[in-house]
């Protein structure tokens, strides 16, 4: 195999490969490019590390074509320090690359193609169109809630739902859970009479490198297909594909209280920087000391905000529209700033019923396209 790269053109597609790579492996061939080149000018590069993996396409000079798969970290490396606009890559029949930029040449070993890993099955009858910054943008709202290592695999990843023009997303982690859904030009592009109206569960880590691929622009759309195990998303030149998580997702609708007796109005950003402050002391670190809480008192339209630890006390107070009675509630300071910089509004109204149930967050202002609830559960105070 011989294939001439244009230096700076190889770097930029090796660059979302790399997320796919697998680190410590049995298998050699998880942790390398598998290169496929076919005369005259077409190359794809794949990576894949058993859960997820990354394709793309690109069109250098292939001189020789062949398959061989070569260490991602070492390629990557390696044609960053090369000099000169071109890198030609050569594997031999003794399983030698050598990268030739200018007078430079650096050699290391190389595996043969049918090493790799078989990809899953990425076909389904499944299948839809939608803008990218759409979904890059209902990832955002939900991310911060997913579950990482829970013992219920379904809260290890964002639960996607599709029925016709509606796309909804959720996340939870236990202690906290994101609901955001719109409706939003969706093209069917699974099979004729396949209708748009399924669920599919993306894994955590999926989900953190899917958001960093998708691009703002409203110009540029996502092809998803969905099959009974796997996912595949086209990007443009670029295919990312994952493993789903089997099961049934949790009945969020069914968590989530819809009938709190108390409820204040408030300014979003006046409080996220209140909690800020409080973060000086919920979050300093102190050898053998416990993070603390931030709690809330309800005091008319009053909201007081106090947080103590060992690193010392903070007290803030805002004004409120109140409705119901007072109350003094407790939160893990980190999750409800988190679930409120998700939050779009500048006014978001908070429900609750008592110190020890869960609380909604929700944009003071509704929309009729566009709806999102943060839930989050209380931490009990000590006395």
């Amino acid at each position: 195999m011989k294939i001439v790269f244009n230096r700076q053109s190889i770097s930029e597609a090796i660059a979302p490969l790399m997320c796919a790579v697998s680190g410590k492996s049995t298998m050699p061939g998880i942790e390398g490019i598998l290169i496929e080149a076919v005369e005259p000018d077409t190359c794809t590069l794949t990576t894949f590390d058993l859960e997820k993996g990354v394709q793309i396409t690109i069109h250098p000079e292939v001189l020789e074509g062949g398959s061989y798969i070569i260490n991602a970290q070492k390629f990557n490396q390696t044609v960053k320090v090369m000099d000169g606009n071109e890198v030609t890559l050569t594997v031999d029949e003794k399983l030698t690359a050598t990268f030739e930029a200018g007078k430079s040449t650096h050699k290391m070993n190389a595996l043969r193609g049918s090493d790799f890993p078989e990809i899953p099955h990425l076909s389904g009858d499944k299948g839809f169109v939608v803008n990218q910054s759409v979904l890059k943008r209902m990832i955002a709202k939900v991310s911060h809630a997913m579950g990482v290592n829970d013992q219920r695999p379904v809260l290890n990843g964002c639960y996607f739902k599709i029925v016709e023009n509606n796309l909804l997303t959720v996340t939870c982690d236990g202690f906290r859970l994101a609901k955001c859904a719109i409706a939003t030009e969706m093209t069917n592009a699974g099979a004729e009479g396949v209708p748009m109206n399924y669920s599919f569960i993306i894994p955590v880590k999926t989900v953190g490198e899917l958001q960093r691929m998708l691009l703002d622009s409203e110009e540029e759309d996502a092809r998803i297909f969905v099959s009974r195990k796997n996912i595949l998303m086209k990007l443009g030149d670029l295919t990312f594909f994952s493993r789903l998580i089997d099961g049934e997702y949790i009945d969020y609708d069914r968590v989530i209280i819809s009938s709190h007796r108390i409820g204040i109005e408030i300014d979003k950003n006046a409080l996220l920087s209140a909690l800020d402050r409080a973060a000086l002391i919920t979050e300093e670190r102190i050898a053998g000391s416990v993070r603390s809480h931030v709690k809330l008192q309800l005091e008319g339209d009053l909201l007081k905000i106090y947080a103590n630890s060992t690193a010392g006390s903070t007290y803030d107070e805002l004004p409120i529209i109140h409705e119901g009675d007072d109350l003094t509630i407790a939160f893990n300071n980190r999750y409800l700033i988190d679930s409120l910089r998700a939050c779009t509004a500048d006014k978001v109204k908070i429900s609750m019923t008592s110190a020890l149930t869960s609380i909604n967050i929700e944009p003071l202002e509704k929309d009729d396209d566009y709806s999102e609830l943060f839930f989050l559960l209380p931490v009990r105070m000590k006395e």
